[in-house]
């Protein structure tokens, strides 16, 4: 057995789904504030019953929190239109043009790489369905054409976007704070007046630091990429299953024509592109992004889709086809709400960030801030359920210490995109889409985790 095959074989003892990893922290967060010495909670304690009768309610109010679950929504709604746009005709056109250009292995590991970390910055959605599908095709090609390449180094290069997504513009934590009042929401009632109402992307995605980290990654990533290419061993792939293809209908009556008609939903997709233009540059803050929201960048993939499909039905259909990749945050968003709950109302959460403070300095505590979310992200693989699990300790801690909260909450995001490297849960679609096995692309991964963990750092301390 292989290091890679122990690997695997670890994580599939220690780690169960995120599902049942969400349940047990969410036991584990109970046990743990009912033996905490609740010295900042606000409520009088009258015997353990009343205790736990408290934690109950905490969670409870947590749970259904109704931002929490707008928020839920949202994340759906990101991950959803961005794969539905991922599996449009237009993408595949794309990826057939760009496929001459990987004539060999080192090539066609490289220019993966690159076209899909610029396609996850923009979303992750799309990025994540469209580097498993540019990689299955380039499978394919490989075999008709007669290439010899490594499936694995392929496959890795397939997936590393889920390494840049949350320092993109689709980034979960980083577009949840352009909404305003919601790092208030997040904030003890004692510091609420010290949080701004938002954080923009000109001082996140579009920062001189995040600029650079991004950059240095389009850069260093696909140079790894290619450099293991040349050393890698390779072999002509066998003949995988193609993609099925889309079915033009036929004897349509009636309504059934509107269903099917490409003019329709091009139509309607072309209007809501210009809606989304009018909207960006009729907002007062155009030039700091702030238009950029949740809701504005849903908008935009929603519009995208449509015109990509053409057709309602053809649209409804890769819908079908996306909708099961949504389940997870469905499921999972509403526990880390309760935990979440539990860790403000009971003054857990200014604990744990009192003693942060005095083990960190202004340089190390944003390098604590990377590791702890790096670690996290095993647990809560989704980026957007961690920010709620994560990200009142880290907004707690940064305003007591003075410690600029768009560099502490990039560090946050850091974390948790790198080690996507090493958690297979967000693979799961790359590996079912192309038959590949987690094991076959985890020495990549590693590698490029390596690589992006030095970058990470280096922007972390220099900026």
């Amino acid at each position: 057995m292989t290091l890679f095959d122990r690997y695997i074989k670890g994580v599939r003892f220690l780690l169960p789904t995120p599902f049942t990893i969400a349940i047990a922290l969410t036991l584990f967060t109970m046990l743990f504030a009912f033996f905490w010495p609740w010295e900042n909670a606000t409520n009088n304690i009258d015997g353990y019953g009343s205790k736990f009768s408290l934690i109950l309610q905490y969670w409870n109010d947590g749970l259904w929190n109704t931002n929490g679950l707008a928020f839920a929504i949202q994340m759906m709604l990101m991950l959803l239109l961005g794969h539905i746009l991922a599996l449009s005709p237009v993408v595949e056109k794309i990826i057939l043009r760009l496929l001459p250009i990987c004539s060999s292995n080192a090539k066609g590991a490289a220019f993966i790489t690159i076209f899909t970390l610029m396609v996850s910055w923009f979303n992750w959605g799309l990025g994540l369905v469209f580097g498993a599908i540019f990689c299955k095709k380039l499978l394919e090609f490989a075999h008709d054409q007669k290439i010899p390449i490594n499936v694995g180094l392929i496959g890795a290069a397939g997936y590393c976007g889920l390494m840049i997504w949350h320092g993109g513009i689709s980034g979960s934590s980083l577009i949840k704070i352009t909404e305003p009042g919601h790092l208030a929401s997040l904030t003890s009632s004692n510091l609420q007046e010290q949080v701004p109402n938002l954080i923009d992307f000109k001082s996140t995605v579009f920062s001189s630091m995040n600029l650079c980290v991004t950059l240095l990654l389009l850069f260093a990533l696909p140079l790894t990429a290619y450099f293991l290419g040349k050393k890698v061993k390779t072999k002509i792939p066998d003949n995988y299953i193609k993609l099925p293809q889309q079915i033009n209908a036929t004897n349509l009556i009636g309504a059934e024509k509107l269903d099917h008609s490409i003019l329709a939903g091009k139509i309607l997709g072309s209007a809501i592109i210009c809606f989304c233009v009018f909207l960006a540059l009729q907002h007062p803050n155009t030039l700091s992004f702030q238009f950029i929201t949740p809701n504005f960048l849903n908008l935009s993939l929603l519009g995208l889709a449509l015109l990509s499909h053409g057709s309602f039905m053809n649209f409804l259909a890769a819908s079908q086809k996306a909708i099961g990749g949504t389940v997870g945050i469905l499921l999972q968003f509403p526990l880390y709400f309760g935990i979440m709950g539990i860790f403000q109302s009971t003054g857990i959460i200014q604990d744990l960030s009192h003693y942060f403070q005095s083990i960190s300095t202004e340089l190390t505590y944003p390098i604590y801030t990377f590791l702890s979310a790096g670690l996290v992200n095993f647990f809560v693989p989704s980026g957007g359920g961690q920010w709620y699990v994560q990200g009142p300790l880290v907004i707690q801690s940064a305003l007591e210490m003075g410690i600029p909260l768009n560099k502490s909450i990039m560090a946050l995001a850091y974390g948790d995109q790198l080690t996507n490297m090493m958690q297979p849960f967000w693979a799961l679609p790359l590996l079912g889409i192309t038959g590949l096995k987690a094991k076959d692309i985890l020495p990549f991964t590693l590698v490029l985790m390596m690589v992006g963990m030095v970058i990470f750092l280096g922007g972390l301390i220099l900026f």
